[in-house]
């Protein structure tokens, strides 16, 4: 199975990269900005992960990224568009720039993903995208005063999702985003300091791989609540 993950040097984009490099039939691309981080995931993984230094706010990074591709031309089985970024302001603090980087990283970058691997998708095989999104992005579900920006690219994310799942209802292409609820990362941290999660990023990261591997059987174009918390 050839798997790609962005996001991989920490947090649920970490343990998701070890959970698949487990077994040694998976090809893991591994994507993040932190190249220490990245290596110190290789040294815990198999042989079988290949990590590259990305910076989605980088100028560079549609080249670079279709530098990657070259290099694997392969077909996906499982995309899983896992990076993120948070900024807990108040909303007439943000500043444009802050705009830009939450729907480049949790936004853009996603979508110039999708649009340069799903030309070179092999048409005879299934591949399931999942993108990560949040119970902010999540209509109906509670919201949080500092999290308006983030939270309206999650559910962006989650729309977008929707839309290219009826796009590609013909292809062999599955597209889910999962609303994450309470995890124990940095993220979380940031946001509320000091709250305690009941769900930890290895519980996390264990469902996702699940779900990547035999979600796309029962669902597609769904925007799917996993939560227990909102924190």
């Amino acid at each position: 199975m050839n798997v790609l993950v962005t996001g991989a040097s920490k947090g649920i984009g970490y343990e998701v990269v070890k959970l698949y490099a487990q077994n040694p039939e998976n090809n893991i691309i591994a994507i993040a900005r932190d190249m220490d981080m990245l290596q110190q995931l290789q040294k815990e993984s198999k042989n079988n992960i290949h990590i590259y230094s990305i910076d989605f706010l980088s100028e560079s990074f549609r080249e670079d990224f279709n530098k990657i591709l070259k290099q694997h031309n392969k077909h996906f089985d499982v995309i899983i568009n896992n990076a993120g970024c948070l900024i807990n302001k108040p909303f007439l603090e943000f500043a444009k720039e802050e705009i830009h980087q939450l729907y480049q990283v949790n936004v853009y970058a996603p979508i110039y993903i999708m649009q340069t691997i799903f030309p070179v998708l092999n048409k005879d095989k299934q591949t399931h995208v999942v993108n990560v999104g949040s119970m902010g992005g999540f209509q109906g579900s509670k919201k949080f005063p500092g999290l308006s920006i983030y939270s309206s690219t999650k559910a962006a994310l989650a729309n977008l999702s929707e839309c290219l799942a009826e796009e590609y209802a013909q292809n062999k292409i599955t597209i889910n985003c999962l609303a994450l609820g309470s995890v124990q990362t940095e993220m979380l941290n940031q946001a509320f300091p000091g709250y305690k999660a009941e769900v930890s990023v290895l519980n996390m990261a264990e469902y996702i791989v699940d779900f990547s591997i035999n979600g796309a059987k029962y669902f597609d174009g769904k925007i799917i609540p996993v939560s227990k918390t909102t924190p």
